[in-house]
This record gives C-alpha cells, sequence and structure tokens, in this order.
C-alpha cells in the first residue's frame, strides 16, 4: 500500500488544529469504526443505524472475489469481453473511477439521453455482459437502460438471460425479477451501506471484477487504510481532511478538487457526489468544484474557497510544501510538498482514498451537524419528473422559449433573455455570470451525450474565467444523483444554466408509455421546477439542433472569452 495521509496550511491547517483533538478526545474515530450510529444525534440515529456497514465490507466483499473471478473467466470462454454498466450515482461513479484508473475498459451507460443509449446499444450486444446494478431495483434510469438492453439482445437472437447480471440488495423487487427470469447471476450487497458509500461493495467491485481490474488488491489497501482510520489520534488522515473540509470559520463551502497527477481517473467525480449528496442540506454543507489544474478557481483566493489537491505520494516528488510562515505542515508522516494558500494536499492509493473519504465525509457530517446518510431533497426532483410524464401522458413537457438566437432557445430571468434580444450567445453567457452572487456559484446541467459532446465541457472553464466565481459542470440526468442534493439543501447561492436538446434519434423504452427522450426532457423540467420552487435562478438554453447548437455555444465561449480580454 502506497503511504497515505494529507498535508494543510492556512485556514485548513487552522482548522485541522482546532478540531481534531476535539474529535480525539471524543474517540470519533474508534467509534465511527464500530459502527456507532449516536455520533450524529438523536435525530440521525435511526438513519445511520442502517447506514454504516461501509465502515468494514472486507468479509463480505473477499468472498465476492472468486465468484467474480469465476464469472469473468466463464464470459471470457464465450467471448463475452465487453462489460456495459446500467447505474446512476454511486453505482456508476465508483466503478467508473476504479476502472479507468486500473486502465480496464468498463463502458458505464448512466444517462437517458436517446443518442447515448442509441450509441452504447450500436457499438453491438453480441459480446456484451450488461451489469444492471440498482440498491432498490426501481432506479427509472437503470430499469429503462435495462429494459432496451434486454430488446436488443432479444433482438440478436441471444437469450437475454444469459447476458445479464445484477448486484442489487437482497430482497429488492429487482433481485426477485432478477431470479426469475433466470439472469446469469445475482450479486446481493450489504444493505447497511448507502449508494454513495458502495466503492468497496458489490457495487464497486463486480463490474470492475468482470472488466479485469485486480479488485483484491483494492481491497488489500482499503483494509490496510481502516487500521489507521480506526485510531483515535491527532495525525489520523481523515479526521484530518474532515475538520479542514468542514472546519474552517467562516466556513470555506467550495471545495475545488483539482488532480495534479495523483494517478487516479475521474477521482473527483466520484468525490463530488459522495460529498455534495452527504453534506448538502439544511441550509449547509460543502461544494465539491472539479477542476483541471491551473483552472480559475486553483488560482483564486476568495474566503470561500478551499483548495484540495489530489497529488501523487510526496517520497516521488521534488519540491516541498511549506506552510506561508516557511515551516512544513504536518500530517503524522513527516513528509512536506508544494506550498499553497488555503489548501490541503491529499495521496494514497486508489483502495486507500476510497475509505479515506467515505470515512472523513462522515465525520464532516458531524462537525456541520446534519445526517451525512439521507437525501432529503434528491426525491423531490424524482416526483417532479414523474408527474411531469404523468401529466404529458408520453407527449413533451418543454416549456415554449422566451427568446431565441438560431438553434438556440433562451429562457430564464428578465435580463438573461433581454441580453440576448440582439442575437448575441455570447451576451447571454456574459448576463448568466453576472446572475452569480459574491458567495454563489455557477452550475452547468448539460442533458446531452457526455461522451459525444465532451468538447461543451469548456464552458466550466470560460464561465468561471467569465463570472470569477466558481462552475460546475454536471452532465444530465447523472449531477440528479450527485450535486442535486447539495442544489437544493445546500446553502442558496447557486444559478443554474440548463442545456437541453432536441435530437434526431429516440427510443422507445419497452413496457413502458414515454421514450427515452421524454424521459429526459421530463427530468431536466422537473429539476429545474423544483429548483425555482427553492427560490433558485434557472436559465435554459434548449437546442433545436444539436450539431448548431453545440456550435453557437462554442463560437459564444470563444466570443465570452475575448469580450474578457
Amino acid at each position: 500500500m502506497s503511504a497515505l495521509g494529507l498535508q494543510a496550511t492556512g485556514d485548513a491547517l487552522t482548522a485541522i488544529d482546532r478540531h481534531v483533538p476535539a474529535l480525539v478526545e471524543a474517540e470519533v474515530a474508534s467509534r465511527l469504526s464500530a459502527q456507532d450510529p449516536t455520533l450524529w444525534g438523536p435525530e440521525a440515529e435511526e438513519e445511520s443505524s442502517r447506514r454504516l456497514g461501509w465502515m468494514d465490507p472486507f468479509e463480505d466483499s473477499r468472498a465476492l472475489v472468486p465468484q467474480i473471478e469465476a464469472l469473468r473467466t466463464e464470459l471470457a470462454a464465450e467471448g463475452i469481453n465487453r462489460v456495459v454498466l446500467a447505474g446512476m450515482g454511486g453505482s456508476s461513479l465508483a466503478p467508473e473511477v476504479i476502472a479507468a484508473t486500473a486502465g480496464r475498459s468498463l463502458t458505464v451507460l448512466d444517462s437517458t439521453d436517446p443518442e447515448m443509449v442509441g450509441n452504447v446499444l450500436a457499438a453491438g450486444v453480441t459480446d456484451t455482459i450488461l451489469v444492471v446494478s440498482s440498491k432498490s431495483g426501481s432506479t427509472v434510469e437503470t430499469d429503462s437502460q435495462r429494459r432496451v438492453f434486454e430488446q436488443a439482445f432479444t433482438d440478436a437472437g441471444l437469450e437475454p438471460g444469459s447476458r445479464m447480471v445484477v448486484v442489487t440488495d437482497p430482497g429488492s423487487p429487482l433481485e426477485q425479477s432478477a431470479r426469475e427470469s433466470g439472469y446469469r447471476h445475482v450479486f446481493t450487497a450489504d444493505p447497511t451501506v448507502g449508494g454513495r458509500y458502495s466503492a468497496l461493495t458489490a457495487f464497486g467491485l463486480v463490474p470492475t471484477g468482470l472488466a479485469g481490474v485486480d479488485i483484491a488488491a483494492l481491497l488489500d489497501d482499503a483494509e490496510e487504510t481502516r487500521e489507521v482510520l480506526s485510531t483515535d489520534d491527532t495525525d489520523n488522515p481523515g479526521l484530518q481532511l474532515a475538520a479542514a473540509m468542514a472546519g474552517t470559520d467562516p466556513l470555506r463551502n467550495k471545495l475545488i478538487i483539482s488532480d495534479e497527477a495523483s494517478g487516479m481517473v475521474g477521482f473527483g467525480s466520484w468525490a463530488e457526489q459522495l460529498i455534495a449528496e452527504s453534506t448538502g442540506k439544511e441550509g449547509t454543507g460543502v461544494l465539491p468544484v472539479v477542476v483541471d489544474a491551473g483552472d480559475p478557481e486553483t488560482r483564486s483566493d476568495a474566503g470561500d474557497l478551499l483548495q484540495i489537491r489530489l497529488v501523487s505520494d510526496p517520497e516521488d516528488r521534488e519540491e516541498s510544501f511549506d506552510r506561508p510562515d516557511g515551516s512544513g505542515a504536518s500530517d503524522g508522516s513527516g513528509a512536506t510538498g508544494a506550498s499553497s494558500h488555503h489548501a490541503i494536499e491529499v495521496f494514497g492509493s486508489l483502495g486507500a482514498q476510497l475509505l479515506l473519504w467515505e470515512f472523513a465525509t462522515a465525520v464532516a457530517g458531524r462537525i456541520l451537524g446534519i445526517n451525512p446518510f439521507d437525501q432529503p431533497d434528491v426525491e423531490a426532483a424524482k416526483t417532479a419528473t414523474r408527474g411531469l410524464l404523468d401529466a404529458t401522458a408520453g407527449g413533451s413537457v418543454q416549456a415554449e422559449p422566451e427568446t431565441a438566437i438560431g438553434a438556440v432557445q433562451v429562457s430564464g430571468p428578465a435580463a438573461v433573455v433581454q441580453a440576448g434580444g440582439g442575437g448575441d450567445l455570447a451576451a447571454v453567457l456574459d448576463a448568466v455570470s453576472q446572475l452569480v452572487p459574491d458567495r454563489g456559484y455557477l452550475a452547468v446541467q448539460a442533458y446531452l451525450d457526455r461522451l459525444g459532446y465532451t468538447e461543451l465541457e469548456v464552458l466550466r472553464d470560460a464561465l468561471a474565467a467569465r463570472s470569477g466565481r466558481p462552475v460546475t459542470f454536471g452532465w444530465g440526468p447523472r449531477f440528479l444523483h450527485s450535486t442535486g442534493q447539495y442544489h437544493k439543501g445546500g446553502a442558496p447561492e447557486g444559478v443554474f444554466l440548463q442545456i437541453t436538446a432536441d435530437s434526431d434519434l429516440d427510443l422507445d423504452i419497452p413496457g413502458r408509455p414515454f421514450t427515452f427522450g421524454q424521459l429526459l426532457s421530463a427530468q431536466a423540467a422537473g429539476d429545474a421546477s423544483v429548483l425555482r420552487e427553492h427560490g433558485r435562478p434557472v436559465i435554459r438554453l434548449h437546442l433545436t439542433e444539436r450539431t448548431e447548437g453545440v456550435g453557437a455555444l462554442l463560437h459564444a465561449v470563444n466570443g465570452a472569452n475575448g469580450s474578457d480580454a
């Protein structure tokens, strides 16, 4: 196992010095290791008593390893070597980072966009095993993906059950239906582990193990780390990370997460969901903002930003990490790293960091005074989506635009719509940037094929430079299972830019009265309605033609950057 630790400066170090001794005195580490549900107060006790299995998943997880390896061998012998994962939130984000970090191919289908679903299907199914991953079995996105693949297997002359593997909670409707349908294998996970804490359970291990990841080594690293995290000691990196995340005063509630050669691929997106959904409630919490090294937020010294850098082991680097006063920042390992202002650097192997961040997020909930295991505002968007689908009986749920600029229809606050009256999309983006308050953030929400339109992600960096404020970028509906909780339950500081689009392709969902396109549209409209009910400003850019609309947005981004020069 690589070394595990963190190094801190500025307010992050002050928060560690202030909070960690009290956490040690309260024996928080050992009590969490013992799965003590009283750590978050009486109101959270019922929920937390059913949600602490992630702290010691290793016996159950190790028992899965030979089963997964045997199934992988069986599939390879049959020429089945493409693994597609249908899952959302914790069921997809952890496997994505585990597989990518190991350099293994795993197709993660966590979208209802008809073009993305269609493109994954178009790659062929004859060599494909579908892993259907859902705790409840009722997640609408995952159920829809399962239905369309089952039909595709049938159309290809294959027995669908032989190409379907399920990961779910014991006793769920999905387990029952999968067994009745004779699916290839049904793996059940510990029901005392919530989705976003499930990286080291069957939800993280089955799809990645089938893709060829050495999951036993991943578990080895994590289990060694558990011993460190369970110790009531001021050098405990989990307590230090929790204190830095949630204990600054005043709270630096935007965590700017940048990867600086950590060796982990996409880790920030997994941490984003874990932290935002766990802490963003009751008007507080911390919002992860995933950026690239050198992006505008990494150069900002704003009072509500805390820099978090994912780095390689300091022993492998030449630079030192110094406090502003010139002294080294303590982490209990004796290691040092690059100089900074209010920042922490975190290092360790993937298995170690998965458990570290789960531990730190749970402890951060205690510091913030919230329950880190519920998600009270996630269901609201789901309910609104269902209502829109029922109300339209399969029809369109898109609102009428307020103004149009070529292939882009603009709706939202009057200042934004008026800015687009002259046909200048760059002016619209400028107006959106100007809506962001001094301590606020902008959330870009793109309801398109995230694999086919990756170029849209340049909007994040450009709008951050334009607004001078943090900008998050989420692909819909994926982010609804991630930052969506913080958007409604966290500090009321957000401005929301939705990007939706018509599509030349739509796909029926077998057995459902709506299509993928209608479902995606309802998800966008439902989330927007709930955000507005919470008093959050929502701007919608609807692309009536995808290619032309994306091109116009990219041109407007260049125009906005140019006008800012």
